[in-house]
């Protein structure tokens, strides 16, 4: 019975993991992303920083979170099997102020609704990086769907302490 125990601890981790390195998707991670239609296709440079936490809860982050100012994406994961996960998340929208003095007299960038990302990912079988679809659409204050929304793919690595590269510092 302690042989078979030992075997359950050893290769359940791995079979929920998703990967032969037993750490899935859970960790930091850097995305390029690249829509091919609609609101967020002009942007050719888009790179996304996640964070996959254990149990499923995810952070996301964007190099265009400033444009028009928005919050970081919250979200959750879950594992499909073979490699494969599923990622829902979501963000606040901000219009843009109709004038400069709307900044200035300490209004400006106000709620415009919100979007979600669904991302289906395959990690590699080393675990160090990942090729993905994705899906973004865009829902007005009121929660009806507006337009923007659109698809794309994404290819993403994992960060990781790494001396001899120091764009991954």
């Amino acid at each position: 019975m302690g042989l078979y125990r030992l075997a359950m601890a050893s290769f359940v981790p791995l079979a929920i993991s998703g990967c032969q390195t037993g750490r899935g998707l859970e960790g930091a991670w850097r995305a390029s992303i690249q829509f091919a239609d609609g609101a967020l296709a002009p942007a050719k440079d888009l790179q996304f920083l996640y964070v996959f936490n254990p149990g499923g809860t995810l952070v996301e982050s964007s190099n265009y979170d400033e444009a028009p100012p928005v919050p970081p994406a919250y979200g959750v994961w879950r594992s499909l099997g073979n490699r494969r996960f599923e990622a829902k998340y979501l963000f606040f929208m901000t219009k843009l102020p109709a004038k400069f003095e709307e900044l200035e007299s300490g209004g400006g960038w106000n709620p415009a609704g919100h979007g979600v990302l669904l991302e289906t990912i395959e990690l590699a079988p080393d675990g160090q990086s990942y090729q993905s679809t994705i899906r973004f659409d865009a829902f007005d204050l009121a929660g009806k769907p507006a337009t923007g929304g659109g698809s794309g793919t994404g290819r993403g690595s994992r960060i990781a302490f790494d001396a001899s590269n120091p764009a991954a510092r």
